[in-house]
């Protein structure tokens, strides 16, 4: 396992009521309502924000290798992030999708990025070999 060296931030929230409870960061920043995935309760749920997160991430970890290979991305550069939450036998499991758009980028440049993205994305490391993961790039060029 590798250890930071230097911590460049650290995210903290208070979580009460689980999945049918309420999150708030410290600083005030973050402040919502949970609620199980597919319910009609009225707040989000964590599969959504580890989506939200990931996706967020990852577009900056595209960001780095576009600026590392002299590529200029488009600014309608998007990636939809499916996380599912399911079951194999009685244990609970995720799994994900990340499905990136690069409008006007080459399908070949695209997986470059893509593939580079996935290797320092800090969320993609923390899922590497714990969960199954597809990267598709559903737009180019």
């Amino acid at each position: 396992m590798t250890r930071i060296d230097k911590v460049l931030y650290t995210g903290k929230t208070h979580t009460t009521g689980g999945r049918e409870g309420a999150a708030r960061s410290t600083d005030g920043r973050l402040d919502i309502k949970l609620s199980p995935p597919g319910g009609a309760g009225s707040g989000t749920n964590p599969e959504q924000l580890f989506a939200a997160g990931w996706s967020a991430c990852f577009i900056g970890a595209i960001g780095l290798a576009a600026r590392a290979k002299g590529v200029t991305l488009p600014p309608d550069l998007a990636v939809d992030a499916e996380v599912d939450l399911g079951m194999a036998g009685d244990a609970f499991l995720l799994q994900a999708r990340l499905n990136v758009s690069m409008p006007g980028i080459d399908a070949g440049t695209a997986r470059v990025l893509v593939d580079a993205a996935h290797q320092t994305c800090p969320y993609s490391k923390a899922t590497r070999g714990n969960i199954n993961v597809e990267i598709n790039v559903v737009q180019a060029a």
